[in-house]
């Protein structure tokens, strides 16, 4: 997962610095999560991906991850 994810970002960067002069500081955030999805729940993540945006009016991504972490006994950094 690890070097997939490395690939995308590198190659995403190149493309987004590539677009104009005004991009050449893109940077990727540090990290990133992947979970996996069971089919019997992929209409409610379609649901959610598709309303992410008013979810976000109400608790940042970061805010929501950490939640998602700890509600599945995955603590972030400093959390225990």
């Amino acid at each position: 997962m690890a070097d997939f994810v490395r690939s995308i970002k590198a190659n995403a960067s190149r493309w987004v610095k590539g677009i104009d002069a005004y991009y050449e500081q893109f940077s990727w955030q540090e990290g990133y999560g992947a979970f996996s999805v069971s089919e019997s729940n992929k209409e409610a993540v379609i649901r959610y991906i598709l309303n992410q945006e008013y979810h976000h009016q109400r608790q940042t991504a970061a805010e929501e991850f950490q939640s998602f972490l700890r509600k599945n006994g995955i603590f972030p950094q400093g959390d225990a």
